[in-house]
């Protein structure tokens, strides 16, 4: 059995939120799916390219529940995310006001002991089990890179000036290519997804404690959402928790 919660804040300074979620439990608890997508663009446009990206992402989520046997869970994703980079970068090509808007993605499909992740971007999932905390995916991003090669310490790419500078997202090009990714999870285990907003103000190590300090789903995005409001939020915040 699972159980997921999800919220989002404009935070502190944005005038307004570009952030979308969407998640759902189907088969009495057996099998559920969540996406989260931080939009960018001028005006309202990184509001415009994560919702229509999410109404994707969802679409195609919505097959879950007819399907016989295991879901092609990786096929699936693939296909969403897919789809919602298609009506981004229509939607950018076409309307004047959206031209240049994009959206980050990182979606799940979680059924039983099996997770799969997908993501496009900066917006991150975690999976927490009683010995801690540890990113699935990795951000497609300048700083990330820097990381990667040895340039910076994870330390140092918290505070780069170029830490939300994204490499990959929908909508910028007609192909896009995502990173998946398999896992097994146990009872008691959680999985977040969230957007850098919440990364950028909370450590690894700070949301770990908030999910490991108990409650229930709801509850526990309370706090991280919270914890980040006082921090000063000066981006949009969206998490979205699944417990097992």
């Amino acid at each position: 059995m699972v159980s997921v919660w999800g919220m989002t804040d404009k935070g502190i300074v944005r005038r307004e939120n570009q952030d979308s979620c969407a998640y759902d439990i189907i088969e009495e608890g057996k099998l559920a799916w969540g996406v989260v997508c931080d939009g960018m663009g001028g005006a309202k446009a990184g509001d415009v390219a994560s919702k229509m990206a999410v109404e994707a992402f969802c679409t195609q989520m919505d097959q879950l529940g007819d399907l016989e046997g295991p879901p092609p869970a990786e096929a699936l994703l693939r296909t969403a995310t897919e789809d919602a980079n298609r009506v981004v970068y229509l939607k950018a090509q076409t309307d004047a006001d959206c031209i240049g808007m994009g959206t980050t993605l990182v979606g799940l499909i979680l059924q039983e002991a099996t997770l799969w992740v997908v993501n496009v971007g900066d917006s991150r999932a975690y999976l927490i089990t009683k010995g801690g905390i540890r990113r699935i995916t990795r951000d497609h991003s300048v700083v990330e890179d820097l990381v990667a090669r040895g340039d910076l310490t994870p330390e140092q790419a918290r505070s780069h000036p170029q830490k939300n500078l994204i490499t990959r997202a929908l909508g910028t090009s007609s192909r896009v290519k995502a990173d998946l990714f398999q896992e097994t999870v146990s009872p008691g285990d959680a999985i977040l997804l969230c957007s850098d907003g919440l990364v950028n103000q909370v450590t690894d190590q700070e949301i770990c404690q908030e999910i490991q300090a108990g409650g229930t789903a709801q509850e526990i995005c309370q706090r991280l959402v919270t914890r980040t409001l006082d921090s000063g939020a000066p981006d949009n915040v969206t998490v979205v928790l699944f417990q097992l």
